[in-house]
């Protein structure tokens, strides 16, 4: 389950790439909204883990 919260960690950066650098000046909104929704679903990911260890 730690895979995955890293997989999303990296989706999140990569979106936040390209959300807040202006690479994609057509599709910031997207990416911005991407770039939340992955971080959130990495961090649920990483605490379900925690849980699931302990």
């Amino acid at each position: 389950m730690l895979h995955y919260a890293v997989v999303f960690l990296v989706i999140a950066l990569i979106a936040a790439l390209f959300g807040f650098g202006g690479i994609a000046a057509g599709a910031v909104g997207i990416a911005k909204i991407l770039f939340f929704v992955f971080v959130i679903m990495a961090v649920v990911t990483f605490v379900l883990s925690l849980l699931k260890r302990g």
